[in-house]
Formats: structure tokens, sequence, C-alpha cells
């Protein structure tokens, strides 16, 4: 089929390279020039798994290409997907304008009849309103079809994600548009749900919303683990083999971060109370988020007493690993609250540094090029992210590099027990174990 995407950021990039690999013909439509340009000669301003070979193979085979011009996207395609961004705003809300930007431009060069898909993470009933946008706007009186079809793609692993789904959802009032868009699907053997359009919009951030929710409930759970001396693992474990709570997202750390998740959450908060239906069970997630990071930060507080003037080195600012995106990231928060005290902090990530070398907040840190740079000489190592680079280090090696051998670890990505024996002072998430050095 052939088929444009207009927007390439993280999401329309994604969607557009896996759709090109699957046999689709697709036009990937941005503002941006220079991302085209770059994209067109096979470069991807993201780091992504597997993402660049997949678009050099597509753009050498043709069945990828990338344009400035929405009105060749839309004359060259069934279907147009718009996954243009949906940034938070001051008040929580989901800033909406450039979704209905996009639905006024397709709505000035439609001609013919089109699916036109809200890919975007948008608030329930957006649907409609670009349906009402395109309406007005278009002088032709062309015929079309608004349909959703949320994306749940996780960075780190959203190729893998979107070519073997756990499901697809999509969200048509009209028969028509569910013929083409399961037509696009046919070649991923995905189960398909197919819903109205507002259960569809819903689906998005009832899902993230879920995903966080059990990620804040073992964190409080990890607090009650350290003021008792039970493992939060171990507890993790024994609820997760429940086959219906599952252990996925009960890894107890310093909270969740990311473009998705916080601005989701906030956007469902606000969305329900805009119903009337105030969701208060998000906003304690939201309390429970924010104080494991102030728990973390009060731990390391304890141990070094004072941190001003001490070097203290930070594994990761990425907010997850595999991937380069810093925003939100509660790493970045924890390395700008540091500085803010007087810590000399000497940061690592494998992918991060370009990203992180431009936020204001953290631009006092000293930035090195490999892991075991940043704790040469260090009286604290914090491990913020869980790169398998950090969990497969030599420990006696880190050890030896250190002045004092401390480590802070937000992500349990060691045993206490082994620490024990090398020496180290060890703290971790709802763990027993290690801390006297």
């Amino acid at each position: 089929m052939d088929l444009s995407i207009i927007g390439s950021g993280y999401v329309g990039l994604v969607t557009g390279a896996c759709f090109a690999d699957v046999g689709h013909n697709v036009i990937c439509v941005d503002n941006d020039p220079r991302k085209i340009e770059a994209l067109t000669q096979g470069r991807v301003p993201i780091y992504e798994p597997g993402l660049e070979e997949i678009i050099q193979r597509n753009v050498s085979a043709r069945r990828l290409r990338f344009t400035g011009s929405i009105k060749e996207g839309v004359d060259n395609s069934q279907v147009v997907f718009i996954a243009v961004p949906t940034p938070q705003g001051d008040d929580g809300a989901v800033d909406l304008s450039f979704i209905e930007k996009v639905a006024r431009e397709i709505a000035g060069v439609l001609t013919d009849y089109r699916v036109i898909v809200d890919k975007s993470t948008v608030p329930v009933k957006t649907g409609q309103k670009v349906a009402e946008s395109i309406k007005r706007y278009n002088k032709s009186g062309a015929e079309f079809d608004v349909v959703s079809n949320p994306e749940f793609l996780r960075e780190g692993c959203a190729v893998a994600d979107l070519m073997k789904p756990d499901r697809i959802v999509i969200g048509a009032d009209s028969g028509r548009a569910i013929d083409l868009m399961k037509k696009i699907y046919e070649p991923f053997m995905a189960p398909i749900l197919v819903t109205d359009i507002n259960s569809a919009e819903l689906i998005k951030h009832a899902a993230n919303s879920f995903l966080a929710l059990k990620i804040s409930y073992i964190n409080a759970v990890s607090a009650i683990c350290e003021a008792s001396g039970a493992d939060v693992e171990k507890v993790a474990d024994g609820i997760g083999m429940d086959r219906r709570i599952g252990r996925n997202f009960l890894n107890a750390g310093i909270g969740y971060g990311g473009s998705c998740f916080p601005k989701d959450i906030s956007a469902f908060i606000t969305i329900s109370e805009k119903l009337g239906v105030p969701f208060d069970l998000l906003k304690e997630v939201q309390r429970i988020n924010a104080a494991q990071k102030d728990r973390f930060l009060k731990a390391i507080r304890d141990a070094l007493w004072v941190l001003r003037d001490k070097k203290i080195a930070v594994w990761g600012l990425t907010f997850k690993p595999n991937t380069d995106d810093i925003r939100s990231s509660v790493a970045i928060e924890l390395v700008a609250e540091m500085l803010g005290e007087g810590a000399k902090v000497s940061a690592y990530d494998p992918k991060g540094m370009e990203k992180a070398r431009e936020v204001k907040s953290i631009a006092d840190a000293t930035f090195t090029e490999t892991a075991m740079e940043a704790i040469e000489g260090a009286e604290a190592l914090v491990i913020a992210t869980e790169w398998a680079e950090f969990a497969n280090v030599d420990l006696a090696v880190v050890k030896e590099k250190m002045q004092t051998p401390m480590i802070f670890d937000g992500r349990n990505l060691y045993d206490p027990e082994t620490m024990q024996k090398l020496g180290f002072y060890y703290s971790s998430i709802g763990r027993p174990g290690a801390k006297s050095a």
C-alpha cells in the first residue's frame, strides 16, 4: 500500500521505516529540511537499535523516501498518518496545536478519499476535532475518514515492538477505513482490536498510566522493604508469578521518566478532570514517583554527610537504556540537584552524552568519554540508568579507581553480598545487605 507519515520524529520515523520494511511504499513528511536531507542520506537523528539499518535498506530499495511537502505525501498515499508532537502544556494538558495545524494543511490539499490516522498520543475526542477541522477547511468536499491507531512503542526496543506487536488497536466508525487499516497491518500477523475512536484514544493513556502505577507501586513497596529488612526483588518475584499481575514493570528503582509516562499521566489526570471524573489515584502515582528520587538523594546525603566539593560519578543520563533520549530523565534531575548542592559531578552515558551536554541545568558537570574515566578519584558512584555496560563492569577495577568505594545503585544492578565481599559501601533500592564499607 501507499502510505504517508506526517512527522518524522521518534514515532513517525520508526513507524514509517517498519511499514516500508514489510513492503509498503512510505513517504515520511517533516518540516525540517536538515532532517529530511540527513534521512535521505541514511543518517538517523535518534538512537534506536536496528533503526538505522532498516532506514538505509528501505531508502536503497526505494520503498521509503522523505519530503517536506504535505501535499506530496497526501497526493501519493491511500492512508495518511499524523505523528507530530503532542507536548505537555503548563497546565498538564496536551498541546494539540501541531495536530490542528496538520489537519488544516491536509484539508488544504485533499482532493480524493483518504484515511487520516491519528498516530500521535492524543486526548479522547481529538479524532472528532480532527474530522471537524478537515471538513471545515477542505474546499473540494473530498471524502475522508479519521481513524485512531495508537502506538505502543518502548524506546530502546521500538523496532521489535512495531514488528511484533502485542496488539494493534484500530478506532474507527467506517468499514471502508477499517478494511484499509487491516490491510496495512496484515504482514505483522498480530491480534487486531477494532473499537470506536474514543475508546482507542483512551486505551493509550490508560495503558501507560497503568504501567506507571505498577512502577510506583513496587517503589512504594521498596520503602517498606527497607524499613523491615525485606528484599523487594524477592517480593516482586513472588507477586509477579501471579499470572494476573505479571513480573514486568515491577523493578524497583529511582522512578520512571522519559517522554511518555510523565506526559501521559498528567494528560490523563487533566482529561479526567475536564470530564468531571477526577483520577486521584494517578496523582498518588506521581507523588510516589517524585518521592522515590528524593529518598534516593537522602540516602546519598546521609552517607556522604556533605555533598559540597565531593566528586560524585554518575553512570547513566538517559531515562532508560538503549536510547539517547534524556527527556524527563530522573538521572538528569539527580545530577542537577547534586550540582546545586555543590558536588563535583562527573557523568557518563553510552549514548546520551551529546544531548546531555546541551542541558543547562547540568552544564557544570564534567562529561567523560568512558565510564572508568568518570569514576577516577570519585568519592561515590551513582548508577542512574541500567545500561548493560554498567552491569558487566569489572568491579575490582572500579574499586581501585575510586577514592572511596561507595556505590549508590538506583537500578539494583549488583548483588549486595558480592559488593560486601568486595569491600564496597553499597546502597540499593529496597534490598538488605551491603551498606557498610
